[in-house]
C-alpha cells in the first residue's frame, strides 16, 4: 500500500537533484550527465536543497493538516509566509520562485484579491507552477473518496491560486487522475491507459488537443529528441510521464528526466512524486536520502498528513 511519504519524499529528492543543473541544456548534460546528488551549481546552494516546488507543496500540506480541510485563504497565507518569511524552505531563504506564482501571491498580499482569483489566466501564464505542487490534491482526493466532479473542482481551485488558465488546470487534472490510479493499485501502464479513457468534458477541445501526445497518442513511443523539457506545463507533464513510463526504477526515472536539461528540478520532482509511489520509499537511493535537507521534517509532515487524511 503506497504511503504519503513515498510521493512527498520522491518529489523532494527529484527536486533536490535537479536544482544544481536547472537551465542547463541537454547537450551540456549529455556530455556531463548527472549521476548523483550534487551541490552548488545554478543556485549556489549545498547538495540536498529543494526549491519552490517542494516549498509550495508542503505549504499546501501544512494547511490541510492544521485545518483538517481545504481552506484557500489559509493556503495563500502559507504561500505568503513562504515568500515573505522563508517558511517551508531548507534554510529560511527563498532562492527560487516562479514569476507566475510570485505575481499571484503578490496579488493576494498587496491587492487583497480573493484567493481563487489571484492566479494568472492568460495564455502565456501556463508554466508548471501549479503542477509542481498539486500532489497533495491527489492524496486528498483518494483518501476522501471524492467523485470525479469533486476532484475536478478541487484541482481547478488549487491550481487557480496561481494558475487559472484552462491549460494549466487540465495538466494538473490529468496528473491528479494518474496519481489516484496509482494509489488505487493500478500499475503505471494501466494508470496511463486509464487517463486516456477519461472524460474531459469540463475542458475545451482546444485545451484537450494540447495534450494529444499524452491522451490520444502514446507518449512511450517518443524518443528523447521528441521530448521537450521546458517550464511550459504541457512539456513538463509530457517529460515526466515519459520518464515514468520509459524506466523501471525510481533512480533511473529521475536521472533520465534530469538529463533532459531545462527545467530540471520541477520535471524531476513531478517524475519523482509518481515513481516514489510506484516503487516506494525504500527504492530511493540511500545516499540521496541521507543528504536531503530537513528530511526528518518532510517525513514527519508526510506522516501527519496521512493521519489527517485517514481520520
Amino acid at each position: 500500500m503506497p504511503t504519503v511519504k513515498d510521493g512527498v519524499i520522491g518529489h523532494a529528492i527529484g527536486d533536490a537533484l535537479g536544482v544544481p543543473v536547472e537551465f542547463k541544456d541537454r547537450k551540456q548534460l549529455s556530455n556531463n550527465p548527472v549521476t548523483e546528488m550534487l551541490g552548488y551549481g545554478t543556485y549556489n546552494v549545498p547538495k540536498g536543497f529543494w526549491s519552490d516546488d517542494t516549498s509550495m507543496e508542503i505549504a499546501l500540506i501544512d494547511s490541510i493538516i492544521n485545518n483538517e480541510k481545504i481552506d484557500y485563504t489559509n493556503i495563500m497565507n502559507n504561500f505568503a509566509n513562504w515568500i515573505i518569511k522563508g517558511e517551508y524552505t531548507p534554510n529560511g531563504i527563498v532562492f527560487d520562485k516562479g514569476n507566475t506564482c510570485l505575481e499571484a501571491i503578490l496579488n493576494y498580499i498587496n491587492k487583497n484579491i480573493d484567493p481563487l482569483e489571484c492566479g494568472l489566466n492568460d495564455y502565456y501564464s501556463n508554466g508548471n507552477g501549479s503542477l509542481m505542487r498539486i500532489l497533495p490534491v491527489a492524496y486528498y482526493s483518494y483518501y476522501k473518496k471524492l467523485n470525479k466532479e469533486e476532484i475536478y473542482s478541487l484541482t481547478k481551485n488549487i491550481s487557480s491560486l496561481t494558475h487559472r488558465h484552462e491549460i494549466s488546470i487540465l495538466g494538473c487534472y490529468i496528473y491528479v487522475l494518474y496519481v489516484i490510479n496509482l494509489l488505487q493499485g493500478k500499475n503505471k501502464q494501466e494508470a496511463y491507459k486509464q487517463i486516456q479513457k477519461e472524460d474531459y468534458k469540463n475542458f475545451s477541445q482546444e485545451s484537450i488537443d494540447k495534450y494529444n501526445r499524452i491522451l490520444k497518442d502514446d507518449i512511450t513511443t517518443l524518443n528523447v529528441n521528441d521530448i521537450k523539457s521546458s517550464g511550459y506545463i504541457v512539456d513538463s507533464l509530457e517529460a515526466a510521464l515519459w520518464g515514468v513510463l520509459s524506466t523501471t526504477t525510481y533512480k533511473d526515472s529521475i536521472l533520465k528526466t534530469i538529463n533532459l536539461g531545462g527545467d530540471t528540478d520541477t520535471i524531476a520532482a513531478i517524475t519523482g512524486s509518481m515513481t516514489g509511489i510506484i516503487y516506494g520509499y525504500d527504492s530511493i537511493p540511500k545516499d540521496w536520502l541521507e543528504v536531503l535537507v530537513r528530511r526528518e521534517y518532510l517525513e514527519e509532515l508526510s506522516n501527519n498528513f496521512e493521519k489527517v487524511l485517514t481520520k
